[in-house]
């Protein structure tokens, strides 16, 4: 299976990387409702009429690896809404010389799913700018409820796409 995967060095060490992984209000969306940082936590957000998820931690090593298993999941822009649910979503994190690499792996989003453009273009996004910003800097680039970061804007082009009938882009 060819699940998604992107890795990036961060010039923080790991126990900063891994505190800017829980703190997914600061990197992924603002609007996340419930607690992100213990086995059993769960929590979720929604940008309307676009995206609404939900995840529960499943598992929690400090500073080396937090996993998180999709237990809702819609999109507004795909017509099977399985895609994601039951999906694990992990962050290893690991020393590498003067940083840490930080690897995302989406289990389950693969090519040939109807969101692996916009999702894994969006968790590129996330991952590899806004995560990273928010470790090295204090400050990353959160998606709100009213869907303003880049990742939105291609998502909604999809749903409307899809909507009109055409191919999503």
């Amino acid at each position: 299976m060819n699940d998604f995967t992107t890795s990036i060095t961060i010039k923080r060490p790991p126990e900063d990387v891994f505190r800017a992984v829980l703190d997914a209000r600061g990197w992924w969306n603002e609007a996340i409702e419930g607690p992100t940082s213990a086995v059993g936590d769960e929590f979720g957000f929604e940008v309307a009429g676009l995206h609404r998820t939900r995840m529960r931690i499943t598992d929690v090593e400090p500073d080396r690896r937090i996993t998180w298993l999709v237990v809702d999941n819609f999109f507004a822009f795909v017509e099977d809404q399985s895609e994601w649910v039951g999906d694990l979503i992990e962050f290893d994190v690991v020393p590498d010389g003067d940083g840490t690499r930080l690897t995302f792996t989406q289990r389950g989003l693969v090519p040939g799913l109807e969101c692996y453009d916009v999702c894994s273009n969006a968790w590129v996004f996330f991952v590899r700018d806004s995560l990273r910003r928010l470790a090295e800097d204090g400050k990353g680039m959160p998606e709100s409820s009213a869907g303003r970061a880049a990742p939105a804007a291609r998502a909604r082009a999809a749903a409307e796409a899809l909507a009109e009938g055409a191919a999503p882009a």
